[in-house]
C-alpha cells in the first residue's frame, strides 16, 4: 500500500539503490510510474505494506516500509530485488554494485567505481569536505541525517 514517503514514521526501514548514470528525464518519468506500481502491490505473506520510494537526482530509487504496522520479510525483499533488477535490465545500468561511490563536485553529482575514489582521494581530487553518499543508512531518520554528508563524516572517511 503506498503512502506518501513524509507520511513514514523515522524508524521506518529503507533501501537505497544508485545507478552507475544519470537517467534521464523520460526515463525518470517511467521508473516514478513502475515504481509506484510496485509499491502499491508490495506485500510481505499477502499482507500489503505501507511503503513509499523517493527518486533523487536521477540516480537514486529509495524504497521504504513502515515496519511497525507489518515487518518487510524475505520473501518481500527479494520481490523488490527482482524490481529493482528489472529496471537495471530495462534501463541497462547497475543499481546493485554497492563497490561504487556516489559523491558531489559543485552541483554535479558523480559516481565512480570505489578505487577509483580511493585514487582521488589520495590525488586529492575529493577531500574529507566532498559530499558523499552515504548508502548505508537503514532508516529515514538516518537518511534524513546521515545519507548527504561530508566525507569525513561517513564510511568514506578511511580513504583520507
Amino acid at each position: 500500500m503506498y503512502v506518501p514517503f513524509e507520511s513514514l514514521p523515522p524508524e521506518s526501514r529503507i533501501w537505497i539503490y544508485q545507478s552507475n548514470r544519470k537517467f534521464s528525464d523520460d526515463e525518470m518519468n517511467e521508473i516514478d510510474a513502475a515504481t509506484q506500481a510496485f509499491v502499491e502491490e508490495w506485500a510481505a505473506h499477502g499482507t500489503g505494506l505501507e511503503a513509499s520510494y523517493q527518486l533523487k537526482y536521477n540516480r537514486f530509487v529509495i524504497l521504504a516500509v513502515n515496519q511497525e504496522n507489518q515487518m518487510a520479510t524475505g520473501c518481500s525483499i527479494d520481490s523488490s530485488v527482482r524490481f529493482i533488477q528489472g529496471l537495471e535490465q530495462k534501463y541497462g545500468v547497475d543499481l546493485l554494485d554497492k563497490m561504487n561511490v556516489t559523491f558531489k563536485l559543485g552541483e554535479h553529482v558523480a559516481h565512480k567505481p570505489l578505487i577509483e575514489f580511493k585514487k582521488m582521494a589520495k590525488d586529492k581530487a575529493v577531500s574529507e569536505n566532498t559530499i558523499v553518499f552515504n548508502n548505508l543508512v537503514n532508516t529515514i531518520e538516518e537518511w534524513n541525517e546521515s545519507w548527504e554528508v561530508p566525507a569525513a563524516d561517513s564510511w568514506h572517511s578511511r580513504f583520507f
